[in-house]
């Protein structure tokens, strides 16, 4: 299946987005959900990525790889099917695909469940992070930010060129980061040639590159064997290779973006699409009764059928506490 030199859209699907539950659950991460008028993240990643690549790449999982053949198959795209036996992060998802593909292929890696608008500016900025990996350089794309996000890691630049990256940053630094004006949001996207990623995860982390080759070599129509992966260490690519190669470039984009991993941030784009909230900023997802706020203000109800959530905008990130209490119960919530 290896054609010379393509475009390759590679698209990773991991993740459940615990943020946003009781909306997004294991059986149906948010990445699926058809709430983003009618469509899917996922089905929008495939669509927005459609003309610049000429082949796609889906490196999904055990329990989510159904879903992604479901859109794959409403948009009538061809890919090629990566499917992982347990989730090893980032570096091995985006290794899988660098070893799916010969070393001169330009992969453009995006998750899944971000929304893009102002194609024009996205499609300046692949075409721009193209014509740099074509020189060997791996690139990253940084959003120029329109406030101070807790929720997002930081690349501090300038120009194309990466002097650090930064964690998500406590309210006081996101401010500070703002006003020294050369720090972008890291999207978590990324476009490369194959091998030239991969030389520098061999470099950086062998013991990643070596257990991810031999886990690719064994794999069957692309699953992936569970007692191997097992032995990849999980580490992203982030402190992989970007944090310390010295062929990295950032392309500075304006483009509008967000990974919708909080309500807050999903309240915020659906606002954008005319839902409705009430006087006081009350919002509804979910829920076709009528529903009434007395006394609060930026309130988000959020109905399922075995689960509510009530919560104030600002909590959002908060969300995934409750998750993760959930997940100690093991409970069916989750599902």
């Amino acid at each position: 299946m290896k054609i010379n030199n393509s475009i390759i859209h590679v698209i990773l699907t991991g993740g459940v987005g615990s943020r946003l539950w009781p909306l997004s659950r294991k059986s149906q991460p948010k990445q699926y959900l058809e709430i983003f008028e009618g469509k899917s993240l996922f089905e929008m990643t495939v669509d927005r990525n459609s003309h610049l690549a000429n082949k796609v790449m889906v490196v999904g999982n055990v329990d989510n790889h159904h879903l992604s053949g479901k859109v794959m198959n409403k948009t009538q795209t061809s890919y090629i099917n990566i499917v992982e036996a347990t989730p090893r992060n980032t570096a091995a998802a985006i290794a899988f695909a660098a070893f799916a593909s010969n070393p001169d292929d330009i992969l453009i890696v995006t998750p899944s469940d971000h929304i893009i608008d102002k194609m024009d500016n996205y499609n300046q900025a692949i075409n721009e992070a193209i014509l740099k990996a074509q020189d060997g350089y791996i690139v990253t794309f940084g959003i120029i930010p329109t406030k101070p996000e807790t929720g997002y890691g930081y690349i501090e630049s300038k120009g194309d060129k990466v002097i650090s990256f930064r964690e998500k940053p406590n309210e006081t630094t996101a401010k500070e980061f703002i006003a020294r004006g050369n720090f972008l949001w890291n999207s978590g996207m990324f476009c490369f040639k194959a091998g030239v990623l991969l030389d520098e995860l061999k470099q950086f982390q062998p013991d990643v590159y070596e257990k991810s080759k031999a886990v690719w070599e064994a794999s069957k129509d692309g699953f992936l064997s569970l007692d191997l992966s097992l032995e990849i260490p999980s580490i992203s690519i982030d402190y992989a290779v970007m944090e310390r190669s010295k062929k990295i470039k950032v392309v500075p984009a304006s483009f509008a973006w967000s990974d919708l991993g909080s309500f807050e941030s999903v309240y915020e784009y659906l606002i954008t699409k005319g839902h409705p909230i009430d006087a006081n900023g009350n919002m509804v997802i979910g829920c076709e009764s009528y529903t009434t706020f007395l006394g609060l203000r930026n309130t988000i109800f959020v109905h399922t059928n075995n689960a509510n959530l009530i919560l104030q905008k600002e909590n959002s990130q908060d969300v995934k506490d409750i998750y993760n209490e959930l997940e100690k119960q093991n409970s069916e919530l989750l599902n």
